[in-house]
């Protein structure tokens, strides 16, 4: 987790632009972000945890006795689970802020998540060139670095905004508020926020979004649901990508779906290839239907009020 791994060490920037953790600011979309941000450098030296590493029967190797799970020199179990309670409960603020936000102005927010190399880019441009003449699209995109991603998005015609996340190994829900000000999709958008490729942390941030969509190649191994279950776990969609090389690989696409439903027995999951079309149409009325119950949500809301 993001407590022990250092990752937010490194400097956000938005277009290029360096995003500040330390100022009190109001985003225009109607919540405010006070940024006292604890990065983990305080240390707890009363409990020297070294080398506080177990063997277990199965053959797996097992790093802090206590409840992180980790250890790092001079920081205690407690310590680092504290630090990490911290972490998640400034960004569920920010991310109940963003939902908020797309809530009142009925955008549908898709969180698509996957391993580096999954296509995640090349099925999201796909989806766009598709989909641009029902409803309006907008992107945000997160990387470590470059705007390559970003520009790809913007030759299909929708508004796009890159994040650069410097060392950081996801976004978070401080990064997409801020992103949120500069892209301002229109209301009644659909919004792709494709993070950073990385099956880890991304799994335990809320960005505000109606769904996190975790995109699988079916290059990268029918155990990956297994190996990473927290981020399928979190998902509400799965889509299996790149179906067109199955005649060209060593893949079990029925042990595949049995892995991902051990981990999210109710999962939807979706066998896609953006390059031949296949499944495209099946993740098209996805997400038209899960535009249609948020509309729904959102007016027996207003009914209320």
């Amino acid at each position: 987790m993001c407590s022990v791994c250092g990752c937010s060490d490194g400097e956000t920037r938005i277009e290029g632009k360096a995003v500040s953790h330390s100022h009190d600011h109001k985003h225009e979309h109607g919540h405010e972000h006070g940024h006292d941000h604890h990065h983990g450098h305080g240390h707890d030296h009363h409990h020297h945890d070294h080398g506080d590493h177990h063997h277990h029967d199965d053959g797996t190797h097992h790093y802090g006795q206590g409840e992180a799970g980790v250890a790092v020199a001079g920081m205690s179990q407690n310590r680092l689970v504290q630090i990490e309670m911290d972490i998640l409960a400034k960004n569920n603020a920010y991310a109940n802020g963003n939902r908020a936000h797309f809530e009142d102005h009925g955008i549908l927010a898709l969180n698509l998540v996957s391993s580096p190399g999954s296509g995640k880019t090349t099925l999201l441009c796909k989806t766009i060139e598709m989909l641009k003449d029902r409803f309006p699209i907008a992107v945000i995109e997160g990387d470590q670095q470059t705007a390559a991603d970003a520009d790809r998005i913007r030759a299909t015609g929708a508004p796009a905004i890159q994040i650069n996340t410097g060392k950081g190994c996801h976004l978070d829900g401080h990064m997409v508020g801020h992103a949120l000000e500069d892209l301002a999709p229109q209301d009644g958008s659909v919004l792709f926020i494709e993070n950073v490729g990385n099956l880890v942390c991304p799994a335990a941030f809320d960005l505000g979004e109606y769904a996190k969509v975790a995109v699988l190649s079916v290059t990268e191994g029918e155990d990956k649901p297994l190996k990473y279950p927290d981020m399928f776990a979190a998902a509400g969609l799965v889509i299996f990508n790149k179906t067109d090389l199955l005649p060209h690989l060593d893949f079990d696409m029925d042990a595949a779906l049995a892995n991902a439903r051990k981990i999210n027995p109710g999962v939807k999951i979706l066998k896609v290839s953006a390059r031949t079309g296949e499944g495209m149409a099946a993740w098209l009325a996805w997400i038209e239907a899960a535009r249609a119950m948020q509309i729904a949500g959102n007016e027996k809301l207003a009914e209320k009020a």
